[in-house]
């Protein structure tokens, strides 16, 4: 139980290291929350300063919610502690304490848990992201659709119940986050991959 709670608050911790906010601090840049959609993500990031800082941002939200399930796995904890972990890291970014709870949608910081718990499962959503897209050009009900199926696969492949259900949990919660680009996609208003917005 002690090492579940610490193992929680260690990947919250992490988590709550916004990259976006950072990244454009970094660089002398504007704060994603107030610019664009308001959200600190890499892709608002990407609209507002470039593709530069769009990859630093993306890669550093990956590792935050990687590194501390893939140091879980390695220190050999069980599959509840290891969900936990992530659970932690990924609510960190949704709620990041050192940046007045206002994170993003955990789309990446998902990502990252699912390399973290498993390779396969990371490139069952990547796979899953590229296919949709290329369909539909939307990236927003791409990354819906594979958050809907990771777990779908995860459970298939005998996935131990904890991780199944904090990825159910995660998916939720990112459905949850999404309700604007929901409400979009419903009115045929959602940007596609590649518009140009007026």
């Amino acid at each position: 139980m002690l090492s579940a709670l610490l193992f929680a608050i260690a990947g919250y911790l992490l988590g709550s290291l916004s990259s976006a906010i950072l990244v454009c601090r970094l660089l002398g840049k504007a704060d994603p929350r107030s610019t664009g959609s308001g959200n600190p993500g890499a892709t608002n990031v990407l609209r507002a300063h470039g593709r530069g800082p769009a990859a630093a941002t993306l890669a550093g939200d990956v590792a935050k919610g990687l590194l501390p399930v893939a140091l879980a796995h390695l220190l050999g904890m069980s599959p509840a502690v290891v969900a936990l972990t992530g659970l932690g890291a990924f609510l960190g970014h949704l709620f990041p304490v050192f940046f007045e709870f206002r994170g993003g949608k955990g789309v990446a910081t998902y990502i990252g848990v699912l390399f973290g718990l498993s390779p396969w499962l990371g490139l069952t959503f990547c796979a899953t992201w590229l296919g949709t897209a290329f369909v539909t050009r939307y990236s927003s009900l791409a990354a819906l659709v594979a958050t809907v199926v990771t777990p779908l696969a995860a459970l298939a492949g005998g996935t131990p119940g904890p991780i199944v259900f904090v990825l159910m949990l995660m998916a939720a919660a990112i459905f949850w986050r999404h309700q604007e680009n929901i409400a979009r996609l419903r009115a045929g208003t959602e940007s596609r991959i590649g518009q140009k917005k007026d």
